[in-house]
């Protein structure tokens, strides 16, 4: 085996749908190319936008289809930060979210993440003393990085809290319909009447990272800057591929592809955790009920940052705690993403990284 990646956060070449997702390119020309072949309006390709909508029980007019859900968080973030101000996000939370707010000059106050989710009382108390942000940023469901979920109480109050605050939540939502086990919890925006909460998603984790659609569901107040910022920025979004998901979203291909997905995600799983419990009983992590990653908490005072570039020349990779972090935080421990490698390679990259843990143990860096 060549080099093992736990840092890489999207599936595998086996879980692609390219059978289907090609017929369905190669359909959405044929029925509606005058179409998907020009520019389109800078909200999506209509039907898929109400296919999105009628999911979200809302009207299509609060759908944006992004080119990604990453370009969503940008053209919110811009928009709300366009005079500076504070955002509270997760601590840990997604790295990309923290170069964007960086970019933007937004200051940013971390609060920490549980075993069920962001502390809603520390949130609280975040409000309380440092005045009200104008973003809360949240990933409630199979976080990334932690692969921790909110639980309904947490949910809850968070929901309440916003409320009585007049806060404006992003909740960010990949991986809800990567779920292996558990019950389903809702959405903070089916909690809060979508009130307070601006919702997005991406068809990068159930269908390919490729394709780059994602959709944000808004108050109607905010769509038509976010709509003008984004024709200001990429002129017109992917109709085409926006047409040949739609297709493929229509021919009903979405459930039996995330079907697949999930079986294949849980077995990784399962394969890491296994590998966990056998080659590092010393260290601590959580055992996710679906997205892509799971939380390591190295043993004994390894650093990550160390461990990685001893890592690097074992021929594995992660990615360190510290990285998703706006402060300090993660110093010793990492993001082990399970969705790339195969079971065989989650084997041997464990054990590869088990030696090198047991070395910097025994031999203190």
């Amino acid at each position: 085996m060549g080099v093992i990646s736990f840092a890489r956060g999207i599936p595998s070449p086996d879980l692609l749908p390219v059978r289907e997702f090609g017929e369905c390119a190669r359909a959405v020309v044929e029925r509606d190319g005058g179409t998907v072949l020009n520019y389109g309006p800078p909200g999506g390709y209509p039907p898929l936008r109400a296919w999105v909508a009628e999911r979200h029980g809302v009207a299509p007019e609060r759908v944006v289809l992004t080119n990604g859900s990453l370009q969503g968080f940008n053209l919110v973030a811009q928009l709300v930060f366009a005079s500076g101000g504070r955002a509270i996000v997760e601590a840990p939370t997604y790295d990309r979210t923290l170069t964007a707010l960086a970019s933007i000059g937004a200051e940013v106050t971390g609060v920490a993440v549980t075993d069920s989710g962001v502390d809603v009382g520390a949130l609280a108390g975040a409000i309380e003393t440092g005045g009200p942000p104008k973003l809360v940023y949240t990933i409630p469901t199979f976080q990334n990085p932690s692969g921790h979920t909110l639980s309904l109480e947490g949910r809850r109050a968070l929901v309440e809290l916003v409320r009585e605050q007049d806060l404006l939540v992003y909740e960010d939502d990949p991986y809800t319909l990567v779920r292996f086990a558990g019950e389903a919890l809702p959405t903070l925006h089916e909690l809060s009447g979508g009130d307070n909460v601006i919702y997005s998603s991406s068809f990068s984790k159930t269908v390919a990272p490729g394709i780059r659609v994602g959709y944000l569901v808004l108050p109607q107040a905010l769509v038509p800057p976010v709509e003008a910022l984004a024709s200001s920025s990429y002129l017109s979004p992917t109709i085409f591929v926006q047409g040949a998901l739609y297709e493929f979203l229509e021919r009903g291909y979405l459930d039996r592809h995330v079907e697949r997905v999930r079986a294949e995600l849980l077995a990784r799983r399962d394969a890491m955790l296994r590998a966990l419990e056998r080659e590092l009983p010393a260290a601590r992590w959580n055992e996710p009920e679906g997205g892509y990653f799971l939380w390591l908490e190295l043993p004994g005072g390894v650093g990550a940052e160390t461990l990685l570039a001893r890592a690097g020349e074992a021929g594995v990779t992660f990615v360190k705690g510290s990285d998703f972090y706006a402060g300090s935080g993660g110093e010793e421990a990492a993001r082990l993403a399970f969705s790339f490698a195969s079971r065989e390679e989650i084997d041997e990259g464990v054990a590869r990284l088990a030696v090198l843990v047991r070395d910097a143990v025994a031999v203190p860096a």
